[in-house]
């Protein structure tokens, strides 16, 4: 079984805000995720909050307290607590600040039949990434810093890339600019 899990924790410094409560149309990015994940055909969705904290419908939340060490914390807090649940085979990871996500972006990376996957945009790794669950120690062991899955992923040769350029933006939404840019184009 499939399991969702979007990190969320930053305070989102460089934007002025933690990026989960941005909104874009009148929808926070954080319920724009789990939306996304569910009409993806995942309907177990977690999502690591920190700085922020706060009621996400249709979630199941995660408190990452060491949010401020950066996403290699939240990626292990999340990996931890779906490692609770021996139904999830897979997990399918996204980044909130991806306004430009899209259900077939997260359902093609989730539907593919490998055991390790990373979406890539104008040919760099992105997100979202799906790993199959004998992987999940191995990467909570090697997540540290901002590093998150990065270090597991140096080197190998068994991660299958799927270009999702057609099907989503890649592009995260780091500064107000990048907000503002994003927000020009939709």
């Amino acid at each position: 079984m499939k399991v969702g899990l979007i990190l969320a924790a930053g305070s989102g410094s460089r934007i002025g805000s933690p990026k989960a409560t941005i909104e874009i149309d009148g929808e926070r990015l954080v319920d724009r995720s789990v939306a996304i994940f569910h009409d993806a055909g995942i309907k177990d969705v977690y999502v690591v909050l920190g700085a922020w904290q706060g009621y996400i419908p249709g979630a199941e939340i995660v408190i990452n307290t060491d949010w401020q060490t950066g996403m290699g914390s939240s990626l292990r807090m999340g990996l931890e607590a779906v490692l609770k649940k021996p139904e999830y085979s897979q997990v399918i990871i996204s980044l909130v600040d991806l306004p430009g996500m899209t259900t077939e972006a997260i359902a093609a990376v989730a539907n593919s039949s490998q055991e390790i996957v990373m979406g890539t945009f104008n040919g760099m790794p992105g997100h979202p990434v799906k790993f199959a669950r004998k992987y999940w120690k191995e990467i909570l062991d090697s997540a540290t810093g901002d590093a998150g899955a990065r270090n597991f992923l140096k080197g190998r040769d068994d991660v299958f890339h799927i270009a999702l350029d057609s099907l989503a933006n890649g592009k995260d939404v780091d500064t107000p600019e990048d907000l503002a840019e994003f927000k020009g184009v939709n």
